[in-house]
Protein backbone atom coordinates (compact mmCIF):
# COMPACT_ATOMS: atom_id res chain seq x y z
CA UNK A 1 0.00 0.00 0.00
CA UNK A 2 1.24 3.36 -0.46
CA UNK A 3 2.91 5.54 2.12
CA UNK A 4 -0.14 7.90 3.37
CA UNK A 5 2.75 10.26 4.09
CA UNK A 6 4.22 10.31 0.80
CA UNK A 7 0.10 10.34 -1.12
CA UNK A 8 -0.18 13.89 1.14
CA UNK A 9 3.09 15.73 0.22
CA UNK A 10 2.04 14.64 -3.08
CA UNK A 11 -1.13 15.90 -3.38
CA UNK A 12 -0.02 19.36 -1.40
CA UNK A 13 2.61 19.58 -3.94
CA UNK A 14 -0.16 19.93 -7.01
CA UNK A 15 -2.12 22.37 -5.37
CA UNK A 16 0.71 24.70 -4.66
CA UNK A 17 1.88 23.63 -8.37
CA UNK A 18 -1.72 25.78 -10.05
CA UNK A 19 -0.14 27.98 -12.58
CA UNK A 20 -1.46 31.21 -12.95
CA UNK A 21 -1.07 32.40 -16.53
CA UNK A 22 -1.29 36.33 -17.21
CA UNK A 23 -2.36 37.74 -20.69
CA UNK A 24 0.93 39.04 -22.24
CA UNK A 25 0.02 42.33 -21.22
CA UNK A 26 0.06 42.20 -17.35
CA UNK A 27 3.13 39.68 -17.83
CA UNK A 28 5.71 42.63 -17.65
CA UNK A 29 3.74 44.21 -14.74
CA UNK A 30 3.15 43.04 -11.30
CA UNK A 31 0.98 40.14 -10.67
CA UNK A 32 -2.78 41.83 -10.46
CA UNK A 33 -4.63 38.25 -9.54
CA UNK A 34 -3.21 36.18 -6.39
CA UNK A 35 -3.70 32.46 -6.26
CA UNK A 36 -3.61 30.35 -3.62
CA UNK A 37 -4.47 26.39 -4.36
CA UNK A 38 -6.16 23.88 -1.16
CA UNK A 39 -7.45 20.36 -0.83
CA UNK A 40 -10.29 19.17 0.92
CA UNK A 41 -11.46 16.41 1.55
CA UNK A 42 -15.13 15.94 1.65
CA UNK A 43 -17.33 14.70 4.66
CA UNK A 44 -20.73 13.49 5.02
CA UNK A 45 -22.46 14.83 8.09
CA UNK A 46 -25.61 13.80 9.60
CA UNK A 47 -27.88 16.62 10.91
CA UNK A 48 -30.07 16.04 14.13
CA UNK A 49 -32.96 16.32 11.96
CA UNK A 50 -31.81 13.45 10.18
CA UNK A 51 -30.81 15.37 6.87
CA UNK A 52 -27.07 14.83 5.49
CA UNK A 53 -24.92 17.23 4.09
CA UNK A 54 -21.38 17.35 2.28
CA UNK A 55 -18.89 19.64 4.18
CA UNK A 56 -15.08 20.24 2.89
CA UNK A 57 -12.48 19.57 5.51
CA UNK A 58 -8.77 19.36 5.71
CA UNK A 59 -7.64 16.15 5.18
CA UNK A 60 -6.20 14.27 7.86
CA UNK A 61 -5.54 10.63 6.05
CA UNK A 62 -6.67 9.26 2.79
CA UNK A 63 -6.56 6.44 0.99
CA UNK A 64 -6.91 4.66 -2.47
CA UNK A 65 -10.52 5.16 -3.67
CA UNK A 66 -10.61 8.30 -1.83
CA UNK A 67 -12.17 11.63 -3.02
CA UNK A 68 -10.71 14.83 -2.25
CA UNK A 69 -11.43 18.60 -4.02
CA UNK A 70 -8.62 20.51 -5.62
CA UNK A 71 -9.30 24.31 -5.49
CA UNK A 72 -8.35 27.78 -6.51
CA UNK A 73 -8.71 30.78 -4.43
CA UNK A 74 -8.18 33.88 -6.95
CA UNK A 75 -8.25 37.71 -6.44
CA UNK A 76 -8.06 40.36 -8.21
CA UNK A 77 -5.55 42.74 -6.28
CA UNK A 78 -5.46 45.79 -8.56
CA UNK A 79 -7.76 48.81 -9.68
CA UNK A 80 -8.01 47.15 -13.28
CA UNK A 81 -10.15 44.75 -15.16
CA UNK A 82 -8.22 41.63 -15.87
CA UNK A 83 -9.16 39.64 -18.93
CA UNK A 84 -8.36 36.61 -20.08
CA UNK A 85 -6.47 35.14 -16.90
CA UNK A 86 -5.44 31.41 -17.35
CA UNK A 87 -4.99 29.05 -13.60
CA UNK A 88 -3.49 25.51 -14.99
CA UNK A 89 -3.87 22.84 -12.59
CA UNK A 90 -1.90 19.75 -13.18
CA UNK A 91 -2.56 16.37 -11.74
CA UNK A 92 -0.11 14.59 -9.85
CA UNK A 93 0.14 10.82 -10.45
CA UNK A 94 -1.23 10.24 -7.26
CA UNK A 95 -5.01 11.12 -8.05
CA UNK A 96 -7.00 10.99 -10.90
CA UNK A 97 -10.12 13.22 -12.18
CA UNK A 98 -13.21 12.02 -10.42
CA UNK A 99 -15.96 10.72 -13.25
CA UNK A 100 -18.26 13.17 -11.69
CA UNK A 101 -15.80 16.56 -12.60
CA UNK A 102 -17.83 19.01 -14.70
CA UNK A 103 -17.70 17.52 -18.46
CA UNK A 104 -17.15 21.17 -19.33
CA UNK A 105 -13.40 21.41 -17.61
CA UNK A 106 -11.10 22.16 -19.81
CA UNK A 107 -8.50 19.48 -19.89
CA UNK A 108 -5.41 17.96 -21.26
CA UNK A 109 -4.48 14.01 -21.41
CA UNK A 110 -1.11 14.79 -22.81
CA UNK A 111 0.65 17.27 -19.91
CA UNK A 112 -0.42 20.25 -21.36
CA UNK A 113 -0.08 20.08 -25.04
CA UNK A 114 -2.91 20.03 -26.12
CA UNK A 115 -6.69 21.36 -24.61
CA UNK A 116 -10.65 20.61 -24.17
CA UNK A 117 -13.32 18.73 -23.15
CA UNK A 118 -12.96 15.21 -22.19
CA UNK A 119 -15.25 13.87 -24.27
CA UNK A 120 -13.18 15.35 -27.46
CA UNK A 121 -10.00 14.40 -26.76
CA UNK A 122 -7.86 11.01 -27.69
CA UNK A 123 -4.76 9.75 -26.28
CA UNK A 124 -2.42 7.44 -28.44
CA UNK A 125 -1.59 3.96 -27.27
CA UNK A 126 1.61 2.90 -27.22
CA UNK A 127 1.01 0.41 -30.24
CA UNK A 128 0.25 4.02 -32.25
CA UNK A 129 -3.44 3.23 -32.55
CA UNK A 130 -5.94 6.36 -30.40
CA UNK A 131 -8.74 5.54 -27.82
CA UNK A 132 -11.28 8.36 -26.61
CA UNK A 133 -9.44 9.87 -23.40
CA UNK A 134 -10.79 9.02 -19.76
CA UNK A 135 -10.87 10.16 -16.55
CA UNK A 136 -7.53 8.82 -15.43
CA UNK A 137 -5.78 10.11 -18.73
CA UNK A 138 -6.28 13.66 -17.71
CA UNK A 139 -2.85 15.16 -16.89
CA UNK A 140 -4.14 18.93 -16.35
CA UNK A 141 -7.06 20.90 -15.30
CA UNK A 142 -7.29 24.81 -16.36
CA UNK A 143 -9.95 27.51 -16.42
CA UNK A 144 -10.22 30.71 -18.73
CA UNK A 145 -11.42 33.57 -16.51
CA UNK A 146 -12.83 35.77 -19.32
CA UNK A 147 -12.83 39.09 -16.97
CA UNK A 148 -11.90 39.62 -13.36
CA UNK A 149 -13.49 42.81 -11.85
CA UNK A 150 -10.89 44.93 -9.48
CA UNK A 151 -11.17 43.69 -6.02
CA UNK A 152 -13.44 40.70 -6.59
CA UNK A 153 -12.26 36.87 -5.78
CA UNK A 154 -13.60 33.45 -6.48
CA UNK A 155 -12.85 29.59 -6.43
CA UNK A 156 -12.38 27.08 -9.24
CA UNK A 157 -12.36 23.68 -8.16
CA UNK A 158 -12.67 19.65 -9.04
CA UNK A 159 -13.11 16.57 -7.78
CA UNK A 160 -10.32 14.13 -7.77
CA UNK A 161 -10.15 10.12 -6.56
CA UNK A 162 -7.19 8.92 -4.93
CA UNK A 163 -5.44 6.31 -7.02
Amino acid sequence: MKSITKLMLACAAAASLAVPVLPLSAQAAAPAVSVEGDIKSEKTVTAADGKTRVELVEPETFLPGDRLVFGQNYSNTSAEVVTNFTITNPLPAAVRLAPDADPALEVSADGGKTWGKLSALSVTNSDGTTRPAIHADVTHVRWVLATIAPGTSGRVAFPVIIR
